[in-house]
């Protein structure tokens, strides 16, 4: 995917001079994307006041600072954030870093806030047998991932993911990074980072990582499952 998108960068950009990133020539900042649920939806699991400041503040300052990155390179307007996540090495160096941190924090936050549900569902089919089958059982999957969330030093996330396969596994990641730059699916991913919990949990993390598995919305977990197997 890499390889591809810095060819075509490459071929589009010498033999046209609108590029396949130019096709909006007029910035327009990338708008937050909507709660699925009002900030008091996720209680007494996630409070209120967590959600507030998780979705107001720091997920927008993501937005605010992943918008001020781009607004000076108008090839970069027509990518999504999954596009230039996947291809860091065909930006400017000079915003790579800040694209990562930033549109890292922006893509996790908008996974993050929807794969949780106040109306959470049981897990059912075909990431239910696909669980049993690479982690013998829920249960066990269950301890797996509190032991991945816990084991995160500082700042950081735990996924269940998934490759080209549909093959599970879970993994970590620091700071703002994500699953796709490994060529991963995300399938579900708690956000471990102090502000995600402390205000309710303080350093109580492994007590918010057992109440989250209350609100996970395994309806659309399924959902992006399925649609890594197509």
């Amino acid at each position: 995917m890499k390889k591809f998108l810095f060819i075509t960068l490459l071929l589009t950009t010498f033999f046209n001079p609108q590029n396949i990133f130019s096709l909006s020539p007029i910035y327009t900042p990338k708008e937050p994307r909507p709660l699925p649920y009002s900030y008091d939806s996720l209680e007494p699991y996630i409070d209120k006041e967590t959600m507030i400041l998780h979705y107001d503040r720091h997920y927008k300052s993501y937005l605010d600072k992943f918008n001020n990155a781009i607004k000076g390179y108008p090839d970069l307007y027509a990518c999504s954030i999954p596009d230039l996540l996947t291809c860091l090495d065909c930006l400017p160096s000079e915003i790579a870093k800040t694209i990562k941190d930033n549109g890292g924090g922006v893509y996790n936050h908008e996974f993050f806030f929807e794969i949780m549900s106040p109306n959470s569902k049981k897990l059912h089919g075909k990431l239910k047998s696909a669980i049993n089958r690479d982690f013998k059982s829920f249960d066990n999957f269950k301890n797996e991932f509190n032991k991945a969330s816990l084991s995160v030093f500082g700042s950081g996330w735990a996924w269940l993911v998934s490759d080209d396969s549909g093959n599970l596994s879970i993994i970590t990641t620091q700071n703002q990074n994500t699953p796709i730059t490994l060529n991963l699916k995300p399938i579900i991913g708690i956000d471990v980072w102090e502000h995600a919990y402390y205000l309710k949990y303080q350093n109580k993390r492994s007590e918010y990582i057992n109440n989250w598995f209350n609100i996970i919305n395994w309806s659309k977990a399924e959902e992006n499952y399925i649609q890594n197997l197509k």
